[in-house]
């Protein structure tokens, strides 16, 4: 045996020794993933992140996977000749909008990837917030149509699915006791999900590094935020747009009893594993 393969051996056998005390930690315990951004739109990107959730499902922590799907409602709507139309960051949803949110979520990305698990050995299970009334909503505002605003979340399909073993993978649609269908935010959905869980931690998938001091510098990233710091970071600019929806989602999880979230960035390949399973934590955590 070469010497340098030696000590290429000698680091994977520390990398895999600076994991066990994560996975002691996190065994057995519920990890929410909010699976959103361009990482599901490359084929490479979704691959390894669906083999980052097989491998922490596979090492006994309890894994459950919420994903949006902005950009592929949008094309598809394109190509039904029908414009996109969005208010503060949320889509106007009329009747034949939701009809398409509810076919491309709930039918070909969540069904696309529960089959791309199964490729890793892991069973997966799809749910929409329909199943099981697992997300009640209600009109957010009638300016957008049928965007919904979360009035109950109930955890049973999500507990009875992972009591089985299986993985449940969940896509943001929610109802109402009439029948109608509604567009949920998927970092709302997944920040009251975890809660509704008792999730240990929160993360959420993003198309940036994290938090930044600086949007200009993604060396700014800032590491760790305390809850009750999130106000004056609004205050002084830092957080802007339509970065404090996605921010008020992690302090809502957080006060919903979530012991952390974190913001990391999707375009980095096994992002998630960096951040659960080493000492390097790469995003924005908050506690």
């Amino acid at each position: 045996m070469s010497h340098a393969s030696e000590t290429e051996t000698a680091l994977r056998a520390t990398i895999l020794m600076e994991a066990l005390p994560y996975i002691q930690k996190y065994h057995n315990k519920i990890v929410v993933i909010k699976y959103g951004g361009s990482a599901m739109l490359n084929e490479e990107r979704k691959r390894q992140v669906m083999g980052d959730i097989a491998l922490l499902h596979l090492v006994g922590i309890r894994v459950v996977v919420v994903h949006g799907g902005g950009p592929e409602i949008s094309e598809l709507l394109g190509r039904l000749g029908k414009p996109s139309e969005f208010i503060n960051g949320l889509r106007v949803t009329d009747r034949e909008t939701a009809e398409v949110v509810q076919m491309v979520l709930a039918g070909k990305i969540n069904k696309g990837l529960v089959a791309l698990m199964e490729t890793f050995g892991r069973h997966a299970i799809g749910l929409s917030g329909l199943d099981g009334q697992m997300i009640e909503a209600k009109v957010l505002d009638p300016a957008l149509g049928f965007v919904g605003e979360i009035t109950r979340v109930d955890a049973a399909p999500v507990l009875a699915v992972l009591e089985n073993g299986y993985i449940p993978i969940i896509s943001t649609i929610g109802g109402d006791s009439s029948g109608n269908v509604y567009n949920i935010n998927a970092d709302t959905a997944a920040a009251r999900l975890a809660a509704a869980l008792g999730a240990e931690s929160l993360i959420s998938l993003s198309d940036i590094p994290g938090l930044l001091r600086d949007v200009s510098d993604e060396d700014s990233l800032i590491p760790r935020v305390r809850a009750d710091e999130v106000p004056r970071l609004i205050e002084e600019g830092i957080l802007s747009g339509g970065m404090i929806p996605k921010v008020d989602c992690c302090v809502e999880a957080i006060r919903g009893g979530v012991r952390r979230v974190f913001i990391l960035d999707g375009r980095v390949p096994h992002s998630i594993l960096i951040e659960v399973l080493s000492d390097a934590g790469i995003g924005t955590m908050f506690f």
